[in-house]
């Protein structure tokens, strides 16, 4: 198994544990829990794949994400104490899916003969959109449209990608190099409380 996939499992396996636990944390039922669970972690991909007319969709043509997610449901449903404590442990595991699916995203963006820019999209619409799914089931704003550095911090890893695509360095490094920088970005922007400003409306003064 080459690393990448190892990655994108793991990546799968802490979004659905993050999924099944908000919901767990909203008192939802264990169909409700499981649900968030699935969504947060195939979301993203599936859009992504629907967009590009890549079908059957990859985690259905590949039963291991399915066994894999379930996994992450049950370990959250039976291990709800212990998982809440590894709160740290999770995050850091988020934040590494975080990057290897926006480099996976771009990669499969840029093999379907996308421009650039577009296929940055497809990387952040892997990364996210499961997230977004997740926090708009639980009735909360989307954490990508949040202060917190988040799409930001993919943007950064897509356009490290790209530079060093485009200097013809080893496919290997460069899909470590730009998952590295999306991991960086945000645990420096989390250490530090590094945010976007916030837009607001000025008031008219009579």
């Amino acid at each position: 198994m080459d690393l990448i996939l190892t990655f994108d499992y793991i990546g799968t396996l802490v979004f659905a544990i993050s999924g099944t636990l908000s919901a767990a944390e909203k008192k939802l039922d264990l169909f409700g829990a499981a649900f968030i669970g699935f969504v947060t972690a195939i979301g993203g991909g599936t859009v992504r794949d629907v967009i590009l007319g890549d079908t059957p969709i990859a985690w259905i043509r590949n039963i291991d994400y399915f066994y894999i997610i379930l996994l992450g449901v049950i370990i959250t449903m039976i291990f709800q104490r212990a998982v809440q404590k590894l709160r740290t442990t999770l995050f850091l595991f988020d934040t590494i899916g975080l990057g290897v699916f926006t480099m996976i995203g771009l990669e499969k963006g840029l093999s379907f003969g996308l421009s650039e820019p577009i296929a940055v999209m497809m990387g952040i619409c892997s990364a996210v959109v499961g997230g977004i799914i997740r926090d708009t089931l639980n009735n909360e704003v989307p954490l990508i449209f949040q202060r917190e550095i988040y799409a930001t911090a993919c943007i950064a890893g897509a356009l490290v990608y790209l530079t060093l695509r485009y200097f013809m360095v080893m496919p290997e490094i460069t899909q470590i190099v730009s998952v590295a920088v999306v991991i960086t970005v945000r645990l420096l922007a989390i250490k530090y409380n590094i945010s976007l400003p916030k837009m607001s409306i000025m008031e008219e003064h009579k």
